[in-house]
């Protein structure tokens, strides 16, 4: 907590297959049916009630932010995080996904989209550069993250790890800021996966407003003073921060 500033602290909890908590914390919450058995529902009021359900056990654990859900295409039927996701289709991949995400903030919590964009791969994924025209990334890629921000209005989306045509994804301003809010209206907040390696200041000034699980003060103070990032840019991440506050019960 920030009690200067009367700023209270908020607690994320990972998903997606319902909120998950180390097994040493002795604490038990539903399995909900993975994002892959739902999308073969082609019932988006299953996943709202199934968000509306995770987001009830989020509050009974003082959880407030809940990492789910996954909505990357299944391009490779080896990827290791399928289970995660809905679909090789966007369409059904983003109407399913926006259901849940209402069904989540319906309860005043929030849920982050993720991970954004073309985390296809789960294979050195720090490292893998996601190469595909503007087209395919545009009409495949994107399309779901697209449906949920204009249908159900998340309070937060997921940055990922991974390079796109050799810009990283969490320093990847067109993504970040000329993509996400200004051609989709996004206004919520941004945040890193956890432990990523792109430089927090690039991050910060791409719109990137939060760095997890840890940030890096005294470079974004270094790339200040050198005038690699402004205080406006700084600005208005802490104001997406604060927003995502305000908006959670």
């Amino acid at each position: 907590n920030n009690p200067v500033y009367g700023i209270p602290n908020i607690m994320t909890a990972d998903g997606p297959a319902g909120i998950r908590f180390t097994p040493e914390l002795g604490v038990t919450t539903t399995a909900f049916p993975c994002a892959t058995l739902l999308g073969c529902t082609w019932d988006p009021q299953i996943t709202y009630e199934v968000g509306a359900a995770a987001a009830l056990e989020a509050k009974e654990n003082n959880i407030m932010v809940w990492l789910a859900p996954g909505v990357n295409i299944h391009r490779n039927p080896l990827c290791g995080r399928n289970f995660e996701y809905f679909s090789e289709d966007p369409l059904l991949a983003g109407k399913q996904a926006a259901s849940l995400v209402r069904g989540v903030q319906s309860n005043r919590i929030a849920a982050t989209p993720k991970h954004f964009a073309l985390n296809n791969k789960e294979t050195d994924r720090r490292h893998s550069d996601s190469r595909a025209s503007e087209r395919a990334i545009r009409e495949i890629y994107l399309k779901q993250f697209e449906i949920i921000v204009k249908e159900a209005r998340p309070w937060s989306i997921m940055s990922s790890y991974n390079i796109i045509n050799g810009h990283r994804a969490s320093e990847n301003k067109d993504l970040l800021t000329g993509i996400l809010r200004e051609e989709w209206g996004f206004d919520g907040m941004v945040t890193t996966d956890w432990w990523t390696l792109g430089e927090h200041y690039k991050e910060t000034a791409a719109g990137n407003d939060m760095k997890m699980a840890t940030g890096f003060p005294d470079r974004l103070q270094e790339a200040m003073e050198k005038g690699a990032l402004n205080r406006e840019e700084m600005e208005k991440a802490a104001e997406n921060i604060l927003r995502l506050i305000l908006r959670i019960d």
